[in-house]
């Protein structure tokens, strides 16, 4: 059960979270050992205050949910974010430059990225409901040589997350390179699975706290 929990981001990335729900989301990561809680920017402070364990880091979002803004806002809001405590970067790509096929663009927007990330592992989110299959192997291959850490396959905030199918894509094209996180729509422990089955090392999910529950429930038999 450990393994598993530490293949989960607990996430809370809705506008409309409050200081008491980041605080229980925190103490829901510490009571499971999850990998970490992922939340936005302006919360690090406050779960760099909740959270006493060393095995459960701050994860933050840049760019989040368009992937829209400009490289040196999202260099910004790296170098910010990082100040503030976060360790690890969830980055949303330039999802216009993925469909114009400027992968030379995708792949200096993640390195300075990377770069301002001083060593912090960066996952890069592709938003893959968006994209082509041509264009979910060519956006991974310019994360690879850009140096990120993963690549992720989705806001939550689109049309659909992850799906079996865009996880196996995406574990072929990087290989050992660098690790997918699959996330968005992942609420069941057969979900999970099937995630994971098909190459996924993190879960991005609100649903950590019942996933855990589905996995005791089921190890009790």
């Amino acid at each position: 059960m450990q393994s598993i929990a530490k293949m989960i981001d607990h996430t809370l990335l809705k506008a409309d979270a409050t200081s008491e729900q980041i605080i229980t989301l925190c103490q829901e990561a510490m009571q499971y050992s999850f990998a970490s809680v992922c939340i936005n920017p302006h919360w690090i402070p406050l779960a760099k205050e909740t959270i006493t364990h060393d095995d459960v880091k701050v994860c933050t979002v840049i760019g989040f949910p368009l992937g829209a803004n400009s490289i040196k806002t999202k260099v910004f809001e790296t170098q910010d974010a990082i100040k503030m405590g976060a360790e690890e970067i969830d980055v949303v790509v330039n999802i216009s430059k993925v469909k114009e096929h400027d992968f030379a663009y995708v792949e200096e927007e993640i390195n300075q990225v990377v770069q301002a990330s001083t060593g912090h592992i960066v996952k890069v989110i592709l938003e893959t409901c968006l994209l082509s299959e041509e264009e979910i192997i060519a956006a991974c291959k310019a994360c690879i040589r850009a140096g990120a850490s993963f690549v992720k396959t989705s806001t939550g905030f689109s049309s659909r997350g992850a799906t079996v199918e865009d996880v196996l894509l995406m574990k072929k094209t990087v290989g050992d390179h660098c690790e997918v996180k699959a996330s968005g729509g992942v609420r069941t422990m057969s979900d999970m699975m099937k995630m994971i089955k098909a190459g996924a090392s993190r879960i991005g999910t609100s649903a950590g706290v019942s996933l855990m529950h589905n996995l005791e429930n089921t190890e009790s038999y």
